[in-house]
């Protein structure tokens, strides 16, 4: 009965520091706003519309559904391809969608967008055709797979280095897209990114078992009945698109879909059922306090929320090779 109860108080708390963050990022930014004010401006409007109606609230909902789409994109990743290294960024997906992303943005700044969203969406999946192609001719252990996943998003990358140097005007329109950043960001992009969180997060729970039954090997999953050449397509798939919708909304954010699963793992185990939505809650919470302090550290200047990331993200990526070294 114990053990029971836990899942459900760790949910409980997870989703009271998503709240608690959510509300302190109301107050966080160049201008300082009274609880009272905030309130007044949440249910009647007044002085403080913009600033909190079209600048703070949509950065909230943007930074929650972003961060829910990276972690659930790595734990989907990590689930099917059964890597403790992998991520959509260390995969080559995210760089994958930015390099397509950045591209258009170089040529077309004025790009709407539903455009973007399509053409990042095509960059993660070309990207991740290649990672599939290359594994699929070398079969690599996981160890080698996290490194060729991180070639191919180096050599991703660089193409975006070389479109910043030959294009140098052009590019500031995708420079702080690039550095993963919510700055800018408004009520456009919210149903894209809940919408398909919505379409998505129902087919993960769905997903869910099969995956706990992969984790048993192939074997076992083909005498139960399931297909895991299908299994493995339709799930790296759902994770393609939730990584490149997201670029496509908040720029390349680096290490969320790595660290929100681990630490769903810490939390809950690694039955699929409880690492999907708290991979995804985890991930709301990183990015949400990510982008509070990117705010709130030196107003009015404002740091890119993946930069924070990478600070975090970064020194764990080096633990976890060390810990999977003999991979």
């Amino acid at each position: 009965m114990k053990t029971m109860k836990l899942p459900s108080l760790y949910f409980f708390i997870l989703s009271s520091l998503v709240l608690l963050f959510a509300i302190t990022s109301l107050f966080v930014g160049a201008s300082d706003i009274s609880m009272a004010d905030i309130i007044h401006t949440l249910f009647e409007r007044g002085e403080y519309d913009f600033i909190i109606n079209q600048y703070r609230l949509p950065r909230i909902f943007l930074a929650l559904g972003v961060g829910a789409g990276l972690g659930l994109s790595g734990a989907l990743i990590q689930g099917v391809i059964r890597n403790p290294l992998a991520s959509p960024d260390l995969m080559g997906i995210s760089a994958g969608a930015g390099l397509a992303a950045t591209t258009l943005l170089v040529f077309y700044a004025a790009a709407p967008v539903y455009l973007l969203l399509l053409t990042a969406l095509s960059g993660g999946l070309i990207a991740a055709a290649i990672i599939l192609f290359i594994a699929y001719k070398t079969r690599p252990t996981p160890m080698r797979l996290a490194l060729i996943g991180i070639a191919i998003s180096t050599f991703l990358s660089s193409g975006i280095d070389f479109l910043m140097i030959v294009n140098p005007i052009e590019i500031n329109t995708a420079m702080v897209w690039l550095t993963g950043s919510l700055w800018g960001r408004n009520w456009t992009q919210v149903p894209l990114i809940w919408g398909t969180l919505a379409v998505i997060i129902p087919f993960a729970f769905w997903l869910a078992w099969r995956l706990d039954v992969m984790g048993l090997g192939e074997d076992c999953a083909t005498s139960l009945g399931i297909r895991p050449s299908k299994l493995q397509l339709m799930a790296l798939l759902t994770a393609v698109i939730l990584a490149s919708i997201s670029v496509a909304v908040a720029g390349t954010i680096a290490f969320i879909g790595l660290l929100a699963p681990h630490l769903a793992r810490m939390l809950f185990g690694h039955h699929h059922k409880y690492l999907i939505p708290s991979s995804a809650l985890l991930g709301g919470l990183m990015l949400i306090i990510a982008d509070t302090l990117a705010r709130g550290l030196q107003p009015p200047l404002e740091l890119p929320a993946g930069v924070l990331t990478s600070l975090i993200g970064a020194p764990y990526f080096i633990f976890l090779l060390q810990r999977y070294k003999a991979w």
